[in-house]
């Protein structure tokens, strides 16, 4: 029996990920830049225990992106983190929020 025939026997693993952009007002260098990433990576990082880091626009000083990606055999579970990524992304006060993306994959 090939395992793609009784695949329903298993837990099905679902990925969330997504990106977060976000405007940094008033920094001039990208070593004030690093500084207020790494702080909103690693609040984010640390309350939703979420594989995270910055992804693009690595050499633009008032814009930052941020990829996290979250696993779990709940399709509802992932929702709910990325709502609270999201608001908490929002909330930081560390840098504006101005978009954001999230796809969900099962595997």
């Amino acid at each position: 029996m090939c395992l793609l025939e009784h695949r329903s026997y298993y837990n099905i693993m679902v990925v969330g990920m997504g990106t977060i952009t976000f405007r940094l007002h008033d920094c001039r260098s990208l070593k004030s830049k690093r500084k207020i990433i790494k702080a909103i990576i690693s609040r984010i990082g640390n309350s939703f225990n979420v594989s995270i880091a910055e992804v693009g626009a690595n050499d633009i000083h008032q814009k930052a992106i941020i990829g996290f990606a979250i696993v779990s055999s709940s399709k509802a579970l992932i929702n709910s983190k990325v709502d609270k990524l999201f608001n908490m992304a929002e909330e930081l006060g560390l840098a504006e929020f101005t978009d954001s993306e999230m796809e969900i994959v099962n595997l």
